[in-house]
């Protein structure tokens, strides 16, 4: 917070012509000490610039992606509160950024009045969500996802060792066919939608663990 009490912003996204309105429309009530268009930057200016609340993207480009600059900018000595803005708003990403240390999560439609107020109230560590984010981190908390069988925990394994469809169903005896099906099954269980996606939230979760050289 600077001396005249106005809180203090660092926004982060990879795209210039996102971060220029951003900027323009928070330095009406705020001061912005920085842009990061990298998660190794937001990283490096959260620590260097001590903002009261950074603004973070999901998709970074190359490099760390949002989530991991969360996780390691409240790793940081007396870490500035995090809130995700962003298009992305499966359940697999909510939950990831939440369980990084992100205080929020709103999408780029949210109003502008709307952007600053969940700016404030983070400074004060308090939980922002847009409406339609809490009510999927409600429904997924009264709903937890559905276990996954063994035989999934398997495909996840050879999922995160690269194999590809064809090469699982030689590896487990199984048709190709049944591992697609297996394959929809899970990313409906681990609402996701990509094989990498899948792989990320199993880990994170700690359905499944990647074998290191």
């Amino acid at each position: 917070m600077t001396a005249d009490g106005a809180l203090r912003v660092l926004v982060v996204d990879d795209h210039p012509v996102v971060r220029f309105g951003l900027t323009g429309l928070l330095q009406r009530d705020f001061e912005v000490v920085a842009e990061a268009a990298t998660g190794e930057d937001a990283v490096r200016y959260a620590a260097a610039l001590k903002p009261d609340v950074v603004l973070m993207d999901l998709q970074l480009g190359a490099g760390i992606d949002g989530v991991e600059a969360t996780r390691r900018v409240r790793a940081l000595p007396d870490p500035p509160e995090v809130v995700v803005l962003t298009t992305y708003d499966s359940d697999a990403d909510v939950v990831r950024a939440v369980e990084a240390g992100a205080t929020g999560y709103l999408l780029k439609d949210s109003p502008p009045d709307e952007l600053a107020e969940a700016v404030r109230r983070a400074a004060l560590g308090q939980t922002v969500l847009s409406p339609d984010i809490a009510q999927r981190l409600l429904r997924t908390v009264r709903a937890p996802a559905p276990a996954l069988s063994r035989r999934e925990v398997e495909i996840l394994d050879h999922l995160a060792g690269g194999l590809s469809n064809r090469e699982i169903a030689r590896a487990l005896f199984i048709s190709e066919a049944t591992v697609k099906t297996h394959l929809v099954r899970i990313f409906d269980k681990l609402g996701v939608e990509t094989r990498t996606a899948a792989v990320t939230t199993a880990v994170e979760r700690r359905i499944i663990r990647l074998s290191r050289p």
